[in-house]
């Protein structure tokens, strides 16, 4: 057994092959730690924390409070800060090393054949091979020659100050995070995109409602950008909507593209796709031409989160060493930890409409709902999918002050296959944001039988119409 890559995905599954044989190996030819937490999810949350508190000082005039010393920004520090607990955090992945460290091996692996591999001056057969081999920053070859003011999340964090003028190009989940975050934090930003869409938002009224408050924040094109030059004082230059503007530096986060080029899977005779991809059974990982290489993690880009790749791992690992399985997939469930955060559940509303699905939706605002006023976060939509004619929730795309848990209630009901009525008969307290959660289902029940009392159980536990 061959293990190519040391992130989540390779590590989870590193666990399960070990559970049956120790006659495997562990390839990585990169730093340890994962993704997310050297370069992705960890690191980026310390510094929205800084960032978020830092916003939340500003209205502290209106709560009664006063500092006469005011609030000085340490740019220095923080990074400092950010980078301290990111090493943290990888110490975390790497405690266990030691446990399984002479099975790793550093070094480049490739295929030769469908079962060779070339793992620097060494040729190793294997019976089975786990590509785990994660995912790299999207950088457009045209403009790798100005790759000095250009900054992935590869390099992000290892800044020692932040730039006064910075383009975010592309505003997915890691560029509106970043974006608003520096913007936050003191820093000019310009951010770039491709039409409203943001943070993986499908729904047109939420991709209006969240484009109409960032672009408060700070300023959004949305028809992308070109790198035009540098200019005399240094900066570079770029074109956004027929103007050129200057910045310190431009960070790239236009998506991440899977490591699975310079691999050699051309060499183990599985078809290719445009993309240099081979085909992918998501429920067992399975290569569809080459049952004994699995391809789990954001190599395979179906679902690039953490607990996606980790199930993923779980799953190749699983199936190298037993018996097949196909597994049943969680509900998907994505977060962008804006302020407020911006979530996706189950099936967006881009799906619903492509399946010509029979929905209503179920809608509330969190402008003027209760804790959110006294929180002094009165931002947010909700829209809620809910199936016509079973009453099933189906999925819900959102921005909402503690959107993240309000996502996870959503994620939990679709799990469990709940109808609108059954999840209004959860209890809800008052005064929390989840009340917001309440009025959406109200919403959607309203629309499917109108008004009457769904809400409560009858001793009897016969139905109430």
């Amino acid at each position: 057994m061959v293990i190519i890559g040391a992130g989540t995905a390779g590590l989870t599954a590193r666990r399960e092959v070990a559970k049956k044989t120790d006659n495997y190996l562990v390839v990585e030819d990169g730093p340890l730690g994962t993704t997310c937490a050297r370069v992705g999810c960890m690191p980026s949350k310390v510094l929205i924390q800084v960032a978020n508190d830092l916003n939340q000082f500003g209205k502290i005039s209106d709560l009664g409070l006063a500092s006469s010393a005011g609030l000085n920004i340490h740019q220095e520090k923080i990074m400092e800060h950010v980078r301290s607990l990111r090493d943290r955090f990888v110490r975390g992945v790497t405690s266990s090393l030691d446990q399984w460290e002479s099975k790793l091996v550093k070094g480049r692996a490739s295929f030769i054949d469908a079962h060779t591999l070339q793992i620097g001056s060494k040729k190793i057969s294997a019976d089975k091979v786990i590509m785990a081999t994660g995912s790299r920053p999207i950088l457009p070859a045209a403009w790798e020659p100005y790759s000095d003011h250009l900054i992935d999340t590869n390099t992000f964090f290892e800044m020692e100050k932040l730039p006064e003028t910075v383009a975010v190009i592309g505003l997915g989940v890691i560029g509106l995070e970043l974006g608003q975050a520096l913007s936050r934090l003191g820093v000019k930003v310009i951010g770039v995109n491709i039409g409203k869409a943001m943070a993986g938002i499908s729904d047109p009224e939420i991709q209006d409602y969240i484009f109409d408050k960032f672009k408060k924040e700070f300023p959004i094109y949305t028809n992308g950008a070109q790198i035009v030059g540098t200019s005399k004082s240094g900066q570079l230059e770029i074109e956004v909507d027929g103007q050129t503007l200057a910045v310190d530096k431009a960070i790239l986060s236009m998506g991440r593209r899977p490591n699975i080029d310079k691999m050699g899977l051309e060499n183990t005779g599985v078809t290719l796709n445009e993309r240099g991809m081979p085909e992918v059974n998501n429920n067992t990982l399975k290569l569809k031409e080459a049952p004994h290489i699995f391809l789990p993690g954001d190599v395979n880009a179906f679902r690039p989160i953490l607990h996606e790749a980790a199930d993923e791992g779980k799953i190749a690992g699983f199936n190298a060493v037993n018996e097949e399985v196909c597994f049943k997939r969680r509900v998907s469930l994505g977060v962008t930890f804006s302020d407020p955060s911006i979530a996706t559940v189950g099936k967006r509303y881009s799906e619903l409409k492509k399946e010509n699905a029979d929905f209503v939706v179920g809608q509330v605002t969190f402008e003027g709902q209760g804790r959110s006023i006294v929180k002094l976060k009165e931002q947010g939509l909700l829209n809620v999918y809910v199936d016509k004619s079973s009453g099933q929730i189906l999925g819900a795309e959102l921005q909402a002050p503690d959107g993240e848990h309000l996502a996870h209630l959503l994620a939990w009901s679709i799990s469990m296959n709940l109808t609108v009525f059954e999840a209004l008969k959860m209890p809800f307290y008052h005064p929390v944001v989840e009340e917001g959660l309440r009025t959406a289902l109200r919403n959607a029940a309203q629309q499917l039988v109108g008004e009457d009392n769904t809400e409560l159980f009858r001793c009897d536990d016969a139905p109430i119409r």
